[in-house]
């Protein structure tokens, strides 16, 4: 059953939609598809319908997850008076959950919608992509084995927002897929991964108080800093790994070590950062700097890869 929550607005102002879709994380959404849309340009693949259909998919099944998550954590008493982030709509009575799980089904729908076309060019392998990124959205904090509170949440973020994400959209537009696509898509995964970590670290108590068992919460907070370092290093090695490979190919992309450099001279002073304070007030600004890079990055290495 729902708990009960305090009164809710019986239509809710536009802005409380929108604060709760959380754009801040939105470009974990995007960021992947611009790395995949950057693939395909330099492989005289673009289809800019195809592309605009995969970006509108990321962006509506992330809305359609953050909409469930705000419901679900409120039910199972992750989100109360005590938390450190952002006040959520459910929990603050602005909505009740059961018309936050209601916008939920209506984002993914619109999700699913948007990707109708991209099912008819790709086939019914985007059709199972397509259902899985759905279906991961709705169990990232809904069910008995819930991801975000089971601790694989973090291993989801990194497949479905980085090799799958970059793939899928490089495959709608050149209907072909190169083995070392979804290898470009770790970069842009880890980032993601790492945003994710920094939300857990600085709810650590608040989760465990919820036996919401993430990776922080099972294994403290220190292996959280470690981990969201070896994310930025992974974001660092990925752009450098490819651009090595296609030197050696004669290929050149050399361009694409910018995407390594920002990850390396804006993530480490943030990796700092969360290993020194546990201040929310630092934390909360710390997350929206994650997203920050992880777009920076995906455009930079989009742009390196395509024009060099």
């Amino acid at each position: 059953m729902d708990r009960v929550a305090a009164p809710a607005h019986p239509a809710p102002g536009w802005r409380v939609w929108l604060d709760a879709a959380r754009p801040k994380t939105l470009p974990a959404a995007v960021a992947p598809v611009l790395v995949g849309i950057g693939l395909a340009v330099e492989a005289g693949a673009f289809h800019a319908l195809a592309a605009a259909c995969a970006l509108a998919g990321a962006v509506l099944i992330q809305v359609g997850t953050n909409y469930a998550n705000d419901a679900e954590d409120f039910v199972r008493g992750a989100d109360t008076d005590a938390r450190k982030g952002p006040t959520r709509a459910t929990a603050s009575g602005a909505v009740t959950a059961r018309q936050m799980r209601t916008a939920a089904g209506v984002a993914f729908a619109l999700a699913f919608a948007s990707g109708l076309y991209l099912i008819a060019r790709g086939g019914w392998p985007i059709l199972v992509l397509g259902l899985a990124s759905i279906a991961s959205g709705v169990a990232y904090t809904a069910g008995r084995y819930a991801l975000a509170y089971t601790g694989l949440a973090d291993f989801f973020v990194l497949v479905f927002f980085g090799p799958v994400a970059v793939a899928g959209t490089y495959y709608v537009q050149a209907l072909s897929l190169p083995g070392w696509v979804p290898v470009a898509g770790l970069g842009p995964g880890f980032l993601a991964t790492a945003i994710l970590l920094a939300n857990n670290i600085r709810d650590v108590d608040e989760d465990r108080a919820a036996n919401k068992k993430t990776l922080v919460v099972r294994f403290g907070r220190a292996f959280g800093v470690r981990l969201y370092g070896v994310c930025i290093s992974g974001a660092v090695v990925v752009p450098a790994s490819l651009a090595l490979v296609a030197q050696q190919g004669g290929d050149g992309h050399i361009g694409v070590l910018a995407a390594s450099v920002l990850a390396a001279f804006l993530g480490r002073p943030l990796a700092r950062t969360l290993a020194t304070t546990a201040d929310p007030a630092v934390l909360n600004p710390l997350l929206g700097k994650t997203a920050g890079l992880l777009f920076l990055y995906s455009v930079a290495f989009a742009l390196g890869w395509a024009l060099t």
